[in-house]
């Protein structure tokens, strides 16, 4: 990250295209977006046929009137680059520039981000229409910030000059062919190179090792796209304005950490199913082909900590849905009052706007049902006027939030390498014994969840940020670290993790942690490796699971939740001088402890040997955290407290996710940031359905 912009509120809009909708009606939208407070716009980033229509012709007046009309009704522009979408004419002049998913097979064109990134046609004309927007358009006062393409990273290309770039970025790694041949065990099935030249193409690769390598160039590309263009917009830009893009975390060639790096602020673009999907007694199963939308609300939490972990540092949520998201068979408009839950949720876990996708809803497109604030009518409805209740109700908090970062009571350790790996080479399968592609999300929600539900609140940080962090501080900051399936970790992460837990911390560690290496081979050392002395536990045996395995607790002071078992995989613990908190019921796989635990130094160090069902990842959490705001403020199973901290004041984010209305006990002095409304402590707190509170907290730490 460069510099983090200084803007005081929060940012409140909708992305606007003014090019989509009918002559005639950019006054009446402006007008309502002043009425329902918005405060920001985006704009431009997918027309580059309207920026530029033919080859060479360029046409760049005609977003003047919306950018004049928006200042002058005090609403802010982003403006984004148009290079996520070619135009026709330039895939006509040049097919070259398409993507290959497969060698030699290029997409057709016709939807968007059909086109390799890096290819140097490509960056030609893209270079071109950059410079000519952002020109145009860099002194024009209502632009706040810049949006650098849009959800980079969506293709894996294939093209002869990508993989020879590959080639190439491989000798640097490892100089010579010998060197590669010894670090991807290349003597197996007679895979030995005698020159670089013998290098597969990655279509028939089956190699573990070269797939990690080969994905961590992909995420280069993507990496370098982004910094390019913001080097290209910061020639024309001004000091008081940012520039970020929209990232969708599932994205192939994604590794945000690194992503980020070049830009002001995170920002990305958190879809999710309203309805029973932010109903804390509901569960909806998300398919995994659809893993760009989340249910959930544990889930909406960990969108927002993982926006967080992409810098450690407030972001911005450039695209959220207003109404439905997705096709015309995925209709699910709000409940009344979830809009709200869900803005005041982002923003409780660090966001510093909340922008929805988009302001009218389409009559052509892909897109057509994708719901936006205004309905097809063009008429405010429901929606328009819970935004701008939610408009309102950001307006009276003014500058209350600036500076706001939430507290954390513990730290996960998120691995992009290890989900890349398992996306190709997967522990877990489903019932039928395919391959479960989403494995290691599916590991790391298991354990975010419980914490989550149990009222924890989560930092999330990546494997980079977590080495680059002195274990002493760590320990003193985050007294739990959670590290769930880090299989990808050379020496020196299982090694900090140990230093760690000897500074004083307490280190949970779930299956896989410690299994594997830098480039994802099996260590030939006792599991977990570097770590099992310290643990007091080994294993050389695992297995999968096709149904549950329930766990039994093994001690007095470890409290199980009715239904708690063990699914999808368990590690056979050998209990060396650990303590065995839990364990599995009787079995035939020999399978004893489930969960154990062990003083090292001055801290702790525990081992899960399974994937925890929502019911035991809730007991783990009780065990671990058992000190939350939610237990100070006595909340209800279905009501959330985040807290957080300005340099002037302690906030309480409270939110009623059901149905049913509640009351809190004040546990101090409060004021509600909105209504103005004071409590003392001991006061009841009334939360009607699907109620959410923004408070400060007075006289008392909030958490």
């Amino acid at each position: 990250m460069t510099s983090h912009p200084k803007f005081s509120g929060i940012l409140f809009g909708a992305a606007y295209y003014p090019e989509y909708q009918p002559a005639g009606t950019l006054d009446r939208d402006l007008d309502l977006m002043r009425d329902a407070g918005f405060t920001v716009i985006r704009v431009g980033e997918s027309v580059w046929s309207t920026w530029e229509p033919r080859e060479g012709q360029f046409e760049l007046d005609w977003l003047e009137p919306t950018l004049d009309g928006a200042h002058a009704r005090g609403i802010g522009v982003v403006l984004g680059t148009p290079t996520y979408a070619v135009p026709p004419w330039l895939s006509r002049l040049h097919p070259e520039i398409a993507a290959e998913p497969e060698t030699g097979r290029r997409n057709a064109w016709g939807g968007r981000q059909e086109m390799d990134q890096s290819h140097p046609v490509y960056r030609f004309y893209a270079e071109r229409i950059v410079r000519k927007v952002v020109a145009r358009y860099a002194d024009h006062p209502a632009v706040i910030g810049f949006q650098v393409d849009n959800e980079p990273g969506m293709q894996l290309p294939h093209n002869e000059h990508t993989f020879q770039h590959f080639v190439e970025w491989l000798k640097g790694r490892y100089q010579t062919v010998e060197a590669l041949n010894e670090a991807w065990g290349l003597v197996y099935w007679s895979h030995r190179l005698s020159d670089w030249a013998e290098l597969w193409r990655p279509d028939g690769n089956r190699q573990p090792q070269y797939q990690l390598e080969w994905r961590r160039f992909q995420s280069t590309l993507a990496t370098d796209l982004v910094a390019w263009q913001a080097e290209v917009v910061r020639e024309y830009s001004r000091a008081d304005q940012f520039v970020t893009t929209c990232i969708s975390y599932p994205r192939d060639q994604v590794s945000d950490d690194e992503l980020v790096r070049s830009l002001d602020i995170t920002a990305g673009n958190p879809y999710y199913r309203m309805q029973s999907g932010l109903d804390w007694y509901e569960h909806v199963e998300v398919p995994r082909q659809e893993l760009w939308w989340h249910a959930g609300v544990w889930r909406l939490f960990e969108w927002g900590d993982r926006a967080w972990s992409s810098a450690q540092a407030p972001f911005l949520v450039t695209e959220t849905n207003a109404y439905s998201a997705g096709g015309p068979w995925h209709n699910f408009p709000p409940y009344p009052g979830q809009l709200k839950q869900a803005a005041l949720a982002l923003l409780a876990r660090g966001g510093r706007m909340v922008e929805y996708w988009h302001w009218h809803t389409l009559h052509f497109g892909a897109e057509t049902y994708w719901g936006g604030v205004l309905p097809h009518s063009q008429q405010p409805g429901r929606i328009y006027r819970e935004v701008s209740e939610l408009g309102a109700d950001l307006q009276a908090i003014g500058s209350a939030l600036d500076g706001y970062q939430p507290d954390a009571d513990m730290l996960m350790l998120y691995s992009t390498d290890t989900k890349w790996t398992f996306e190709f080479y997967p522990p877990l399968g489903d019932r039928d014994g395919l391959p479960n592609l989403t494995s290691y999300e599916d590991i790391f929600d298991a354990f975010y969840r419980g914490f989550f539900e149990t009222g924890a609140q989560i930092r999330v940080q990546h494997v980079r940020q977590f080495l680059a962090t002195d274990p002493d501080e760590l320990a003193r900051r985050f007294p739990e670290l959670v590290a769930p399936a880090v299989y990808v970790a050379d020496d020196a992460v299982l090694d900090h993790l140990r230093r760690y837990a000897d500074a004083g911390g307490h280190l949970i560690l779930g299956i896989r942690t410690g299994y594997g290496d830098d480039l994802a081979r099996a260590r030939a050392e006792i599991a977990p490796a570097r770590l099992s002395d310290a643990a007091g536990i080994h294993y050389d045996e695992y297995t999968n699971l096709v149904d549950p395995l329930s766990v039994v607790s093994g001690s007095e002071q470890f409290a199980l939740e009715p239904g708690s078992a063990g699914e999808q995989w368990v590690d056979i613990l050998q209990n060396d001088d650990a303590e065995a908190l839990v364990r599995f019921a009787p079995n035939e796989l020999g399978a004893g402890a489930a969960l154990t635990t062990r003083i090292y130094g001055q801290g702790r160090i525990s081992y899960l040997g399974t994937v925890p069902n929502a019911a035991l990842s809730r007991s783990l959490a009780r065990w671990a955290v058992p000190h939350t705001a939610k237990q100070r403020w006595q909340a209800p199973e279905h009501v959330s407290v985040s807290t957080g901290a300005t340099e002037q004041r302690a906030v309480a984010f409270i939110t009623n996710w059901s149905a049913k209305p509640t009351d809190l006990v004040a546990p101090a002095p409060a004021v509600d940031l909105v209504s103005g409304d004071r409590y003392s402590a001991g006061d009841l707190i009334a939360l009607g359905p699907r109620a959410a509170l923004v408070l400060e907290i007075q006289d008392s730490p909030a958490g």
